[in-house]
């Protein structure tokens, strides 16, 4: 079965991920869970600074960064050390962070 007709056929999103990233484990899929890891740390930061309504200079500043800092992290471009994150969030937009190791 080709590549494009398996796609239609999957049923579910995780079937479609095994098929467009391979199965969970290997390089092609673990690459693809860490971007889309980054990819919803960088909306859920960019929504929380919206609703807080501060600026990226301005949260930069509430937490000793620079705002070319703030707006990577924003659009993914970066990683995030886990103590810049809660600084981010808890300091600059008073927000507590719940980490899920599982």
């Amino acid at each position: 079965m080709k590549k494009k007709d398996s796609i239609k056929a999957a049923r579910s999103f995780d079937e479609l991920l095994d098929i467009k990233y391979g199965i969970i484990g290997t390089p092609k899929r673990d690459k693809f869970e860490e971007k889309a890891q980054y990819f919803v740390i960088s909306e859920m930061l960019k929504e929380a600074r919206k609703e807080a309504d501060i600026t990226q200079s301005e949260l930069a500043q509430k937490v000793g960064t620079k705002k070319s800092y703030i707006s990577r992290l924003e659009n993914g471009h970066c990683d995030i050390q886990l103590s810049t994150l809660y600084r981010i969030f808890e300091q600059g937009l008073g927000l507590r962070i719940n980490l899920l190791i599982s």
